[in-house]
C-alpha cells in the first residue's frame, strides 16, 4: 500500500510521521525549506502535560528535559498585589501522585523540531524530502498524489495526505476548503532576554503593571526558559500603530525596573521622564534602577482566530494551523495541532494497515474540529470581559460562571476549563453502544483522557498507564493487591484468564493491563482506553460481547449511531481534482519514501532581523513580525518598526472579510452552539 502524504516539516507534520512510523505506517513529509530550522529565542512553545507525554512518546522526552523548562509556580500580579499562586508539583519518577497539578513545558520552538527531526531521521519508515513545494493534488478511489515543484519536483502517490503546512495552507487552497475567522484578535510585543527575576523558575502574568500606565487593558508575562533565559510578552492595544525598537526597550526596561526588589533610586536619577512608547515612565517621581540584563530575540506576535470550514476531503486531511489557528488569553495552538496529530494517526494506522470506514476517518473532524470551535467560543465569550476594561455582567458573558479574571486567564496559560484543559470527545461518533444501566461509576467520562496511574504490563514491569499509548486499545483491570503477588500466580487466577482470552478476540489490537486503583473504581472494574488516552467504556467485571461491541465501535464499526452522518460526510468529500492537474495514471512515487514541503508551524516568509544581539543597541534593527500562527510567536521583521503588517496575514484565505483588525475587545461573541463558528462577513 503506497505511504501517507505529510505536507509540511513543522511540529505537527513531523509529529504525525513519528506517530505513523510507530504504528507501521510509511510516510513521506514533504517539506519547501531547506530542512534547516532557524533559531529563535523568542520564538517558543508551552507543551501542556498531555501533549509533551504525547511528544515524549515519539522519542523526544530527553529534548523536552534538556531543552525544556517546568516552572515551579505561575503567579498572578495585578498592579503590586499578588493575586494567585498556583505551585507546581516536581516531577516525580514514583507512584505518588500529588495534589499539585503538573507543570508546562517551556521551550523554544526550534529545540522541539529539531528534536523532531532527528526521532524522524532515525525511522525506516519515513523520510522527509527538502525543496519540495506542493504544485496540485488528485484524488481517486485508491489513492492521492501530491505533484511537487523545486529541486525535488515529481509526483508523489500516497494513500493519504494531510496537510500540516501552515496558515496559508496550500493543501487547503487546492481543496478549496474555506477558513473564516477574525484577524489580529490579540497583538503581543515578545522579547527574549537573559536576567534575573525575583521569582526564579516561577512564571508570571502581571496584569495593569504600575510602570506601564496601569491601566486596565495593560499586561505583560514572564515566563522562563533553559540557562536563565526568559520570554516577555507585552500585549499591545488595539491598533495597528508601529512598534518601535526604541518603544520594545523601554517596555523592557520599565518591566525590569518595575519587578526589581532594589530600593527606589533618588530623585532626578535614572530614566524618570515619559518613555518613548508614549507609557509614563514614573512611579511616584521616582526610578528604580533596571537590573543588567541581554536582549537575544526580539518580535510581534499577532493572535488570529480562524476555523477551517472541513477538515477532511475524501483522501485529504488537514491539521495544525492549517485547520485553525486561536491564541488569544494563553491558550496554545500548537498545542492543539500535537493533539490534532495524535488523534489522526492512530485511525490512519487503522486505515492502512486493516481498511476504515467512512465513520472512523469523519471521526478525526467530528472530534477535533469540535473541540477546537469549542475553545474558540470561550476565547470569545471571555474576550469582553477580560479585554473591555468595562463593567460587564458575568453571566451575561459566561452563563452560569461567576468566575474572576485571573482565573480565566489562568485557565488559558496553564491548560484549565474550557479555555486549555485536554478535550473530552463525549460526542464522538465512536462512542459505543449504550451500556447497563447499573455499570461502573469512574471519575473519568467516556471520552475524557483517562488519569496517569500506575499499570502492570504482560512482563510484569511496572510503568505509566501513558506510556502505552498509541499502539492499539488499551484494556485496563482495576485489581487491588496484585503488585504484592508474583506475576506467575495473579496472570492465572481470578478474572485474568477469561479476561485474557477476552482481548485476545477484539477486532483491533489491544494490550492488558493491570492497576491497583483508578479513580472512582471499585475492584475488578475494567476500563477500555483508545490509543489517544480517552476513555472509551467503563465496564463491571469481564464482559466479552461488550468489550468486542466497544472495539467495534472505536475502529468504526456501523453500530448504528453516527452511521447515516458518515454517509453525508463522505458524500461532501468527494476527492478535488485541481484546475490544471495532470498527473500521470499510476503517478510514481516510491512505496515508503518521500519528499517534503513547508513547515506546518510557519509557512508565511520570514524577514528575520539580526537576533542574538548582547546588548540592547542591537535591538534597534529587530522589527516583529505579526505571525499568523501560535507556532510562529517572536519572529522577527524588517528594519523600521515592528509589527507593521499586524492583522493583514490570513486574510486572504478565500474565507471573505474578517473582522476589524486590532479590536480584541470589540469582537462580538461567537454564534451559540451548533450554529457556524468565527463566521466571516462574507460566509
Amino acid at each position: 500500500m503506497d505511504p501517507v502524504i505529510v505536507v509540511g516539516a513543522g511540529p505537527v507534520g513531523l509529529s504525525l510521521a513519528l506517530a505513523l512510523a510507530r504504528l507501521g505506517v510509511p510516510s513521506v513529509v514533504l517539506d519547501e525549506t531547506p530542512g534547516q530550522e532557524e533559531t529563535r529565542p523568542a520564538r517558543t512553545a508551552v507543551l501542556r502535560p498531555d501533549t509533551a507525554a504525547f511528544v515524549g512518546r515519539l522519542g523526544c522526552a530527553d529534548a523536552l528535559e534538556s531543552a525544556g523548562t517546568r516552572w515551579a509556580a505561575w503567579r498572578i500580579m495585578r498592579r503590586r498585589r499578588l493575586v494567585e499562586r498556583v505551585a507546581f508539583a516536581p516531577p516525580t519518577p514514583d507512584d505518588a501522585a500529588g495534589p499539585a497539578p503538573a507543570s508546562p513545558v517551556h521551550l523554544p520552538q526550534h529545540a522541539l523540531t529539531r528534536a523532531l527531526r532527528a526521532a524522524l531521521a532515525r525511522e525506516k519508515l519515513a523520510e522527509v524530502v527538502t525543496g519540495s513545494r506542493l504544485a496540485d493534488l488528485e484524488q481517486d478511489e485508491h489513492g492521492i498524489s501530491a505533484h511537487t515543484r523545486g529541486p525535488n519536483g515529481t509526483w508523489w502517490r500516497g494513500s493519504y495526505l494531510i496537510g500540516c503546512d501552515g496558515p496559508r495552507s496550500t493543501v487547503r487552497k487546492l481543496l478549496d476548503i474555506r477558513f473564516p475567522g477574525r484577524t489580529a484578535v490579540e497583538r503581543h510585543a515578545v522579547a527574549a532576554l537573559r536576567c534575573e527575576l525575583p521569582w526564579p523558575g516561577e512564571a508570571l502574568l502581571h496584569r495593569s503593571p504600575p510602570r506601564q500606565g496601569g491601566g486596565p487593558g495593560s499586561e505583560v508575562s514572564a515566563r522562563p526558559l533553559a540557562d536563565g533565559i526568559w520570554r516577555l510578552d507585552w500585549l499591545l492595544p488595539p491598533g495597528r500603530e508601529l512598534v518601535t525598537p526604541d518603544a520594545l526597550v523601554a517596555r523592557i526596561r520599565d518591566s525590569l525596573a518595575g519587578w526589581s526588589g532594589a530600593s527606589p533610586a533618588e530623585p532626578g536619577a535614572g530614566n524618570t521622564g515619559t518613555g518613548p512608547d508614549g507609557d509614563g515612565n514614573r512611579w511616584h517621581g521616582q526610578a528604580r534602577p533596571v537590573p543588567p540584563y541581554e536582549l537575544l530575540d526580539t518580535g510581534v506576535h499577532t493572535v488570529h482566530h480562524r476555523l477551517a470550514r472541513r477538515w477532511r476531503q475524501g483522501r485529504a486531511f488537514l491539521a495544525g494551523d492549517a485547520a485553525h489557528l486561536l491564541g488569544a488569553l494563553g491558550t496554545q495552538g500548537l498545542d492543539e495541532g500535537l493533539r490534532d496529530a495524535e488523534n489522526l494517526a492512530w485511525k490512519l494506522g487503522l486505515a492502512w494497515h486493516h481498511g476504515a470506514s467512512e465513520l472512523l476517518l469523519d471521526s478525526y473532524q467530528a472530534e477535533r474540529r469540535g473541540a477546537v470551535a469549542a475553545r474558540l467560543r470561550a476565547a470569545d465569550q471571555a474576550l469582553p470581559l477580560l479585554r473591555d476594561g468595562r463593567s460587564v455582567r458575568w453571566r451575561t458573558v459566561l452563563p452560569g460562571a461567576a468566575r474572576g479574571r485571573s482565573t480565566l486567564l489562568t485557565d488559558g496559560h496553564l491548560g484549565r476549563g474550557p479555555l486549555g484543559a485536554p478535550p473530552v470527545y463525549a460526542r464522538t461518533p465512536l462512542a459505543p453502544p449504550a451500556g447497563p444501566a447499573d455499570g461502573p461509576l469512574v471519575e473519568t467520562v467516556p471520552g475524557a483522557p483517562v488519569v496517569d496511574v500506575a499499570v502492570t504490563a504482560s512482563d510484569g514491569s511496572v510503568v505509566r498507564l501513558h506510556d502505552r499509548l498509541g499502539q492499539g486499545l488499551l484494556v485496563v483491570l482495576v485489581a487491588p493487591g496484585t503488585t504484592v503477588w508474583d506475576r506467575r500466580h495473579w496472570q492465572s487466577a481470578g478474572l485474568m484468564p477469561r479476561l485474557t482470552s477476552a482481548v485476545a478476540a477484539l477486532p483491533m489490537p489491544a494490550e492488558l493491563l493491570v492497576t491497583e486503583s483508578y479513580p472512582g473504581a471499585a475492584a475488578h472494574t475494567v476500563l477500555l482506553v483508545r490509543p489517544d488516552g480517552h476513555l472509551v467504556t467503563a465496564l463491571a467485571g469481564v464482559r466479552p460481547e461488550e468489550m468486542t461491541a466497544c472495539a467495534e465501535a472505536v475502529r468504526g464499526g456501523a453500530h448504528g449511531r453516527g452511521a447515516g452522518a458518515a454517509r453525508r460526510a463522505g458524500s461532501e468529500g468527494a476527492p478535488a481534482r485541481p484546475a490544471g492537474a495532470v498527473g500521470p495514471t499510476g503517478a510514481v512515487g516510491p512505496t515508503g519514501a518521500g519528499r517534503a514541503a513547508g513547515p506546518g508551524a510557519s509557512d508565511t516568509p520570514d524577514t528575520s532581523g539580526t537576533s542574538g544581539a548582547a546588548h540592547e543597541a542591537h535591538a534597534a534593527p529587530e522589527i516583529g513580525r505579526a505571525d499568523s500562527s501560535e507556532a510562529s510567536e517572536g519572529a522577527g521583521g524588517a528594519a523600521g518598526a515592528m509589527g507593521a503588517a499586524g492583522g493583514r496575514e490570513g486574510e486572504a484565505e478565500g474565507s471573505g472579510t474578517a473582522g476589524p483588525a486590532g479590536t480584541a475587545g470589540a469582537h462580538p461573541p461567537v454564534d451559540p452552539v451548533g450554529t457556524s463558528m468565527l463566521h466571516s462577513e462574507s460566509d
